[in-house]
């Protein structure tokens, strides 16, 4: 009978479970939260004293944090009061709403628990960003700006090397992660249709329409699911091509500058021609980001590549990529960057840059072949008029796809006009052929 009288289990008590309190708050909303707390003084104690209620904060979907388009006079926060102020700087506009924010999480003593920080799409000045990786009063591990606006690279660049100089202090810097190079909302874009299609393939009969009508219903939640998490890793670890669109040259001194200390959502290219050591000087290249996914399969020839592949667990962490979007129960380089397993083992990871694949990979089957397994004949090294390009087309149709000039020699041209000769070439050609395309 003494369990009948016994209450039932309120959410005070749950709250009060740091383990569930740890599990639940990052898919709580800021404003959600601050509500919650003002609710009775038992949830107040419990949401703002306890640090795994912020330790993960989101705030790219606050409204009070964007920009408003509003005239300059019309009053009712705070920060905006300062517009009118002469000797405002345009960055200590840019970063008033953040600032007003940050300002109230101070006063309750809740912004020294935020470990993890999205500001994804919001305004962010280069001069915010110093505030928060070089003030006391922030104790950020993991801070994500992808797509952020206002934002001046040459300054944020600054700040990153400056605050991982040699004569740094003891202890710094405090960040270990910073999301820039990705789009903000990675998670939710659809995979790839190579992706898809290698999928396919794997199940092989069972990829057929038929086979799967019944699976579907029961897998379709588990398949969006894995569409979420499998995203951002799929466009690294997989033969994706670009997974970054932009070249980023203006980044890799400071990649460089912050190895070991500071790790991002790129890499530098690991090629063999970024190494002194291994090519002649007039094959070296200068550090460059790694722009493009040429899979785990490696080389066509060798299945590998020269630098080795990286692997989680085994290679330093400069070598691999965060994956976003930054974790949510934990604020450590290891969790940002761990790939999910492909049978037990983590998957292996070959990036490279557009310079070390120039004339060696196919930009439509993604096909690629490494330093030691094809050289490019030197006579395609030198720009053709475009009346040679002509005349080497029909001699490529003509002798079994080999480059005439070296021909005598038996070295096969693997990669012409940016595809491989053997597949989508030869496709290419096909498609065009009598109907003015690209070879009619």
């Amino acid at each position: 009978m003494a369990g009948i009288n016994e209450l039932p289990t309120t959410l005070i008590d749950l709250l009060a479970n740091t383990i569930i309190l740890r599990q639940t708050a990052p898919y709580i909303p800021v404003r959600s939260l601050l509500a919650l707390s003002a609710t009775c003084k038992d949830l107040e104690q419990i949401i703002e004293t306890e640090s795994e209620a912020w330790r993960y904060v989101d705030l790219s979907r606050i409204r009070s944090a964007s920009i408003d388009s509003s005239p300059i006079d019309v009053g009712g926060v705070s920060w905006r009061a300062e517009r009118m102020d002469e000797s405002l700087t345009e960055d200590d506009f840019y970063a008033g709403p953040l600032r007003g924010i940050f300002g109230r999480l101070h006063q309750k003593r809740i912004l020294r628990h935020v470990h993890t920080l999205v500001l994804d799409g919001l305004s962010v000045p280069a001069d915010l960003v110093r505030e928060i990786v070089a003030e006391d009063r922030y104790s950020v591990k993991i801070l994500s700006i992808r797509e952020a606006k206002n934002l001046n690279q040459t300054k944020l660049q600054q700040v990153l090397r400056y605050i991982v100089r040699p004569t740094r202090a003891e202890g710094t810097p405090k960040i270990k992660a910073l999301y820039f190079f990705g789009p903000k909302d990675a998670a939710r874009s659809v995979i790839n249709q190579q992706a898809r299609l290698e999928g396919s393939q794997a199940l092989g009969v069972m990829a057929s329409h038929g086979a799967q009508i019944g699976a579907e219903w029961n897998e379709r939640s588990s398949s969006a699911l894995t569409t979420s998490l499998w995203d951002e890793q799929t466009k690294w670890y997989s033969a994706t091509g670009r997974a970054l669109r932009r070249p980023q040259s203006d980044w890799p001194e400071t990649l460089h500058s912050c190895k070991g200390l500071i790790a991002f959502d790129a890499v530098l290219c690991r090629g063999p021609r970024h190494d002194i050591t291994k090519v002649e000087s007039k094959d070296f290249l200068q550090p460059t980001v790694a722009t493009i996914a040429v899979g785990p399969g490696g080389c066509e020839t060798c299945h590998s590549c020269p630098e080795g592949a990286a692997v989680f667990g085994q290679d330093p962490e400069c070598a691999l990529p965060l994956l976003g979007p930054p974790p949510l129960h934990a604020s450590s380089v290891r969790a940002a960057q761990m790939p999910a397993t492909l049978d037990g083992a983590f998957p292996k990871l070959i990036l490279r840059c557009e310079d070390c694949l120039r004339g060696r990979w196919c930009e439509r089957c993604n096909r690629w072949w490494c330093e030691d397994c094809y050289q490019e004949p030197v006579s395609r090294l030198h720009l053709r008029t475009e009346m040679q390009q002509v005349e080497v087309r029909n001699d490529l149709m003509q002798n079994g796809w080999h480059d005439p000039s070296v021909a005598a020699k038996g070295s096969t041209v693997k990669v012409y006009s940016k595809l491989c000769v053997e597949h989508c070439l030869v496709s290419e050609m096909m498609s065009g052929a009598g109907s003015n395309g690209m070879w009619g």
